[in-house]
């Protein structure tokens, strides 16, 4: 993931939540809104997750399952994906998979 699609201020990060649509299940919230240009995203992975090797670890997959995925995601939109604690019982397919049911 390039460093122009990476959502960074903590302001934009609540104005999506705050305004934004959402799409949830037991390990991912994504939250979106239009932009009118190429896709952003945030990626968020909470404290409660564990130490930080295991948050840098799922956080590189999330992105590595984006890149990977970025023509069935739908174009023109912010997204700010959350992270929840049940994905550190899976494997990458399974968060993969998990993934893309959000998506569709």
């Amino acid at each position: 993931m390039k460093k122009i699609d990476i959502i960074k201020s903590s302001d934009e990060f609540t104005a999506i939540i705050n305004t934004g649509k959402s799409r949830k299940n037991k390990y991912y919230s994504i939250y979106y809104r239009i932009n009118n240009e190429k896709n952003k995203y945030g990626i968020t992975i909470p404290k409660k997750l564990g130490i930080a090797v295991l948050r840098n670890k799922t956080k590189r997959r999330v992105k590595n399952i984006i890149d990977k995925n970025k023509k069935s995601i739908q174009n023109g939109y912010d997204y700010v994906i959350i992270v929840k604690k049940g994905i550190l019982e899976l494997t990458y397919m399974e968060m993969e998979k998990e993934f893309l049911k959000l998506q569709g």
